[in-house]
């Protein structure tokens, strides 16, 4: 049985990705500053911390601190956001030298006006000297537990639940590449099994393949709440995408990599599971 330590364990891809692993029979072992101060990764060469690695056979270094558009919009520039995440940074690569591991990056990472994206970026670059594998995550989206953080998706269904309204930060033309957890979970698995092949391409695309509008995510959610005979209104804002300023990225595709995994979740499909947990609750 391979022993396997999530760092970030309580976020929205560490939590999946726990459960995904032990439905595979993997022994997991959880770190996560939400579980525990003894977790905290921006401790210097934190005891416990170094315990879980050495005993490990692969790490995912999925800790930090981040959350959706209006998370960064209100945070990636101050300074407790660009510490913690240079702390993280910092304090983790030096415990997991030597170990097999991926590191959460993601599709900001060349977006050098992105706060987030920049360290996105220092990180991949930390992690290739180590001879390990970035992966950049694209829009992944399920069920979220820390609200104050939540993505597109959630918020707007949060918004139509508590307010009978869909507000948008912007006119909702801007385009996301969305992939439901799920698929980034059995990705990340198979990034894991044949990590000696793929460590030479230093990073890898986790993304669905396809853009969508956010406009056209917000009219999907609309009208599931229409099945459920609730009219949810959809308001758009005059305010620029801040973020990733419209910028459309393109993946780099994989050849062996994408052999052996393809997205499987529509976004329509993956929507309606979040919606019909969040509706249930």
């Amino acid at each position: 049985m391979k022993k396997i330590l999530v760092l970030g364990s309580e976020g929205q891809i560490g939590k999946h990705l726990c459960y995904f692993l032990k439905q595979k029979n993997y022994k997991v072992y959880e770190a996560d500053l939400a579980k525990s101060n003894l977790y905290d990764l921006r401790k210097y060469k934190n005891k416990k911390i170094l315990n879980l690695i050495q005993k490990s056979d692969f790490i995912f270094f999925l800790a930090f601190d981040v959350g959706g558009s209006r998370y960064l919009k209100n945070y990636q520039n101050t300074y407790n956001f660009l510490i913690n995440n240079l702390l993280i940074i910092s304090n983790t690569f030096q415990l997991l030298r030597n170990k097999k591991f991926v590191f959460a990056s993601s599709q900001m990472s060349n977006m050098n006006y992105s706060s987030y994206g920049v360290l996105k970026k220092v990180g991949e670059l930390v992690c290739d000297s180590l001879n390990c594998i970035s992966v950049r995550f694209w829009n992944v989206y399920g069920v979220e537990r820390d609200l104050k953080k939540s993505h597109v998706i959630t918020d707007f269904i949060l918004g139509g639940l508590k307010f009978k309204k869909i507000h948008m930060l912007t006119n909702g033309q801007e385009k996301r590449d969305f992939l439901h957890v799920d698929d980034a979970c059995s990705g990340l698995e198979i990034i894991m099994k044949n990590f000696t092949k793929l460590k030479k391409f230093k990073t890898i695309d986790l993304n669905y393949g396809k853009y969508t509008k956010i406009i056209k995510v917000a009219k999907i959610i609309q009208k599931f709440f229409k099945a459920q005979n609730n009219i949810v209104k959809i308001t758009k804002s005059g305010n620029k995408d801040l973020v990733q300023l419209n910028k459309k990225n393109k993946s780099v595709k994989n050849n062996f990599f994408h052999k052996h995994w393809k997205a499987k979740i529509s976004l329509e499909k993956g929507i309606k599971n979040i919606f019909n947990y969040y509706y249930k609750k």
